[in-house]
């Protein structure tokens, strides 16, 4: 795989830049799947602690509470102080489904997206 040349614009392209658009737009592939990741895990510990207990010693449950704990702490102060903490989990997942979008609208308007082919 070497470089190989644009016939339009006469310039030399990387083979690699041209033929993944994973590594040619890891800008934006990268915080999104932070952001999904994060997303999902959230939405399984909102299922999985409607059978486990909030003081359970499974490892699972440990690591999606070790996993989110610190996105929930940015979260609580603008969700209301009555709202149970399942409750609390699923606007997180809303509030990071937001963030992906508005991710995604940003950088439309920044023309710095892969084209859909």
């Amino acid at each position: 795989m070497g470089s190989r040349v644009n016939f339009r614009s006469g310039r030399n392209e990387s083979a690699v830049s041209t033929s993944n658009p994973l590594l040619a737009y890891w800008y934006f592939h990268l915080p999104n799947f932070i952001l999904a990741a994060l997303m999902y895990t959230l939405l399984g510990r909102a299922l999985l602690g409607l059978t486990v207990g909030p003081e359970s010693s499974n490892y699972i449950w440990r690591f999606f509470c070790r996993i989110t704990d610190p996105f929930i702490a940015l979260i609580s102060p603008v969700t209301p102080k009555a709202a149970v903490p399942v409750v609390v989990w699923l606007f997180g997942v809303v509030w990071l489904f937001w963030l992906r979008v508005g991710l995604l609208y940003v950088f439309l308007l920044l023309g710095a997206v892969p084209k859909a082919s």
